[in-house]
């Protein structure tokens, strides 16, 4: 019974974060929840159409979302996605360069003017993930941040669209990250295609 009391009370709070879930652009201003997801379908829609690449990229966890989102976005949605952690080239990468430059260094080599970036960072202070947002950003691509952790948290003011998650807990943060994400490829699965 307390088992189930305890998480009855995660669905609650996941529930709530999700609906609390904060969209800005670059300039900071603010869209509902809503109008931010189906600009962001628009935008991959259109990538799809376009003949585009999507790149999402994370560490760790988020990695490990990065990779879900890719799989959908891939099968179901049927963009042309790629993560940028595959290890032996992240593990040159790093060597070579610095961990904190590895995904910088890929993304300036890869991504091109109109391709799409969804960074993911649960606090938003990684590093790596910073620099390669900046390089998607001077390659001209279209830059989605997915984070959480402090309201100001670095990530969340450099992309040309952030989504945002009030929670310091790491499991709550990623699994939104994924539901919001595993939204995005429901909407092409569902025949919402433009």
């Amino acid at each position: 019974m307390i088992q189930e009391i305890a998480l009855a009370a995660r669905v609650v709070e996941f529930s709530d974060l999700i609906t609390r879930c904060e969209v800005t652009h670059r300039d900071g201003s603010a869209l509902f929840l809503e109008a931010g997801m189906e600009d962001l379908w628009r935008r991959l829609n259109q990538l799809r159409n376009d003949g585009g690449h999507l790149y999402v990229i994370g560490n760790g966890g988020s990695a490990a979302v990065a990779s879900h989102a890719v799989t959908d976005f891939f099968n179901v949605a049927k963009l042309r996605a790629t993560t940028l952690h595959e290890s032996s080239l992240m593990t040159c990468m790093s060597n070579d360069f610095g961990y904190e430059n590895a995904l910088g260094r890929m993304v300036k080599q890869l991504v091109k003017a109109g391709d799409v970036v969804i960074a993911i960072s649960s606090s938003g202070k990684s590093m790596n993930i910073r620099n390669a947002v900046t390089e998607a950003t001077i390659a001209g691509g279209y830059v989605v941040t997915f984070s959480g952790f402090a309201q100001d948290n670095p990530l969340r003011f450099l992309g040309d669209l952030n989504l945002w998650i009030n929670s310091t807990d790491y499991g709550l943060v990623e699994v939104g990250h994924q539901f919001l994400l595993h939204n995005l490829s429901d909407r092409f699965g569902a025949g919402l295609v433009g």
